[in-house]
């Protein structure tokens, strides 16, 4: 039986360099094993399996990454390796903005999502590995808004526009000032300050209305754009919440 080596070994030994720098290349995602791309220093490889760097490659660390998701109505997500796996898969990616960029495997790990819908809501899901966004948008939450468009049905109580603005309360606290305006006869605009789950529904049902549907479609300067349903991209890197 042949002996297998780490493929940061084989790879250091085959290039003459040291394992630090060829993991750099295996993690991102310039190494193939007799064809394929692995990105796993530790994955194992016999003496006569084909290791190859790809043309271009490049020695460096693979930075942390912000990912956009546009949540579909009905879909419960969470940061579990397995929800992220699922939602996050190269086949839902989205064109963006970033020529060249790849996607990769370590792109997926100790992933946060920093802003989480209702599960019937759909619209801007952020899941993060970077620490200043997490910073932002969960530490600072209570100075960002975020908007949303609400679908509503049944009648609006005298006077329930200007409630919706100000004069409601949520679990026994003053609710503080919100934008709320109409954009059509059955949808609502509301901008308002990192509101927590389920107080859109609850102000709407104290003036009279039903959600029928909601979506987030800002937070804080970003919006989501052309984003499609159910497809993710890349933060770019001049993009600020």
């Amino acid at each position: 039986m042949t002996d297998s080596v780490r493929l940061a070994k084989h790879l250091a030994d085959l290039l003459n360099c040291s394992r630090k720098e060829a993991g750099q290349y295996i993690e991102g995602g310039w190494v193939r094993v007799d064809g394929q791309t692995i990105e796993e220093p530790g994955y194992r490889v016999e003496p006569q399996r084909k290791v190859e760097l790809a043309p271009g490659a490049r020695q460096e660390d693979v930075g942390p990454v912000t990912f956009l998701f546009h949540k579909p109505a009905g879909g419960l997500i969470d940061d579990t390796a397995e929800s992220v796996g699922h939602l996050l898969s190269p086949d839902a990616r989205a064109p963006d903005e970033r020529p060249g960029s790849r996607f990769l495997k370590k792109h997926l790990v100790s992933l946060r999502m920093v802003t989480p819908l209702e599960t019937e809501a759909s619209g801007l899901v952020v899941f993060t590995q970077e620490y200043g966004i997490v910073r932002k948008l969960v530490d600072e939450a209570k100075h960002l808004e975020q908007e949303y468009v609400v679908e509503v049905a049944g009648e609006l109580i005298p006077e329930g526009l200007a409630l919706l603005k100000h004069g409601l309360s949520w679990q026994g606290k003053p609710l503080a000032p919100i934008k709320v305006s109409w954009q059509s006869e059955t949808r609502l605009r509301f901008a308002l300050k990192t509101p927590p789950l389920g107080l859109i529904a609850y102000m709407c049902k104290e003036v009279g209305l039903e959600v029928v549907s909601m979506k987030r479609i800002r937070i804080g300067r970003l919006p989501m754009a052309g984003l499609p349903l159910a497809q993710w991209r890349y933060r770019l890197g001049y993009e600020r919440f």
